[in-house]
């Protein structure tokens, strides 16, 4: 029989010697009255880039939800199983939310497998594929100008682009688009350099990524 990872449980240690202590009423509070995050972020897998950490978040301020390449498809209500839409439907209509971020990174595995189709060891035929297809022609498209981009700036626009596409996916939810309209949420971009801890956020009216003023 396999033994547990001896470095989770000895982060876990860690936490309740450390953390646990300094917020433990916090955390009892949290366990009983339940969670009030006003934040949900929908964030990629990559280990390098938890939104927990990026924004110092302590238990219950943000709602997280990871997913590869931090994707949003559109409203399918068609009967199957949606695990991105289900958390958004539960962060809207449970939790009342009233901000949700779609955050991407740099240096990011499954927009590089997107833009280099075949080229990795993961089946363009299976999940990660059709997970990528949500992108539709966008890959391509960018690769049309890829002898005027370096691999790397190619690799960041198109880590951008797919920032605006899953906010217009977002859109397609028609409760995420009456409370947009109606002022009680408000939906934003962001995108995180691993290398520099750099955070770019998007502009709602243009698009582009900005350096936000500290």
């Amino acid at each position: 029989m396999h033994r547990f990872p001896d470095h989770l449980l000895k982060g876990h240690a860690n936490f309740m010697a450390g953390r646990y202590v300094r917020e433990k009423d916090r955390i009892r509070d949290l366990a009983t009255e339940g969670q009030n995050p006003s934040t949900m972020i929908i964030a990629c897998c990559d280990s390098r880039a938890a939104p927990e950490m990026i924004f110092d978040s302590g238990p219950g301020e943000v709602f997280v939800l990871r997913n590869v390449a931090n994707l949003v498809p559109t409203y399918q209500p068609d009967g199957g199983q949606h695990g991105t839409s289900a958390a958004i439907e539960f962060a809207v209509k449970a939790l009342g939310i009233s901000h949700i971020v779609i955050m991407g990174h740099g240096r990011c595995g499954g927009i590089k497998a997107a833009l280099n189709p075949g080229s990795t060891p993961l089946d363009t035929g299976d999940f990660i594929g059709k997970w990528m297809s949500m992108l539709g022609d966008l890959p391509s498209q960018l690769g049309q100008s890829g002898s005027l981009l370096t691999e790397s700036e190619r690799q960041r626009a198109m880590e951008r682009i797919s920032i605006r596409n899953s906010i217009r996916n977002l859109r397609t939810f028609p409760y995420v688009a009456d409370l947009e309209a109606d002022g009680k949420l408000s939906v934003h971009g962001a995108w995180f350099d691993i290398s520099t801890g750099e955070l770019w956020v998007m502009d709602g009216d243009t698009g582009d990524f900005v350096r936000p003023q500290l």
